[in-house]
Protein backbone atom coordinates (compact mmCIF):
# COMPACT_ATOMS: atom_id res chain seq x y z
CA UNK A 1 0.00 0.00 0.00
CA UNK A 2 3.02 2.34 0.47
CA UNK A 3 3.47 2.53 -3.23
CA UNK A 4 -0.28 3.74 -3.91
CA UNK A 5 0.35 6.92 -6.50
CA UNK A 6 -2.64 7.61 -8.68
CA UNK A 7 -0.52 9.69 -10.52
CA UNK A 8 1.85 7.14 -11.76
CA UNK A 9 2.02 4.91 -14.68
CA UNK A 10 4.42 2.06 -12.57
CA UNK A 11 3.19 -1.09 -12.56
CA UNK A 12 3.69 -0.89 -8.75
CA UNK A 13 1.88 1.90 -7.98
CA UNK A 14 -1.25 0.73 -10.50
CA UNK A 15 -1.24 -2.50 -8.65
CA UNK A 16 -1.43 -0.69 -5.21
CA UNK A 17 -4.50 1.23 -6.39
CA UNK A 18 -6.63 -1.38 -7.57
CA UNK A 19 -5.86 -3.40 -4.62
CA UNK A 20 -6.37 -0.54 -2.69
CA UNK A 21 -9.61 -0.40 -3.92
CA UNK A 22 -10.30 -4.24 -3.95
CA UNK A 23 -12.09 -4.81 -0.78
CA UNK A 24 -11.97 -8.47 -0.52
CA UNK A 25 -8.27 -8.44 -1.49
CA UNK A 26 -6.27 -10.42 1.05
CA UNK A 27 -4.15 -7.62 2.20
CA UNK A 28 -2.53 -9.07 5.38
CA UNK A 29 -0.35 -12.37 3.89
CA UNK A 30 2.94 -12.62 1.88
CA UNK A 31 1.68 -16.48 0.44
CA UNK A 32 2.63 -15.47 -3.25
CA UNK A 33 0.08 -18.23 -4.23
CA UNK A 34 -3.13 -17.06 -2.22
CA UNK A 35 -2.28 -13.64 -3.97
CA UNK A 36 -1.74 -14.99 -7.49
CA UNK A 37 -4.73 -17.04 -7.24
CA UNK A 38 -6.79 -14.25 -6.25
CA UNK A 39 -5.34 -12.08 -9.37
CA UNK A 40 -6.07 -14.91 -11.58
CA UNK A 41 -9.66 -16.04 -10.17
CA UNK A 42 -11.65 -13.32 -7.84
CA UNK A 43 -10.07 -9.87 -8.77
CA UNK A 44 -12.54 -7.29 -9.75
CA UNK A 45 -9.60 -5.38 -11.81
CA UNK A 46 -7.04 -6.80 -14.79
CA UNK A 47 -3.33 -6.76 -14.07
CA UNK A 48 -1.02 -8.38 -16.15
CA UNK A 49 0.59 -11.35 -13.91
CA UNK A 50 4.10 -11.38 -15.51
CA UNK A 51 4.40 -7.82 -14.09
CA UNK A 52 3.03 -9.00 -10.75
CA UNK A 53 5.50 -11.84 -10.89
CA UNK A 54 8.01 -8.62 -11.24
CA UNK A 55 7.00 -6.98 -8.46
CA UNK A 56 6.30 -9.86 -6.09
CA UNK A 57 10.64 -11.09 -6.87
CA UNK A 58 11.23 -7.53 -5.93
CA UNK A 59 9.17 -7.10 -3.02
CA UNK A 60 10.97 -10.50 -1.81
CA UNK A 61 14.14 -9.54 -2.36
CA UNK A 62 13.42 -6.46 0.14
Amino acid sequence: MTERNPKSQAPKAILADLVFEETAFPKHTDDFDLISRYLEEHASFSFNLSEFDRIWEEYQAH
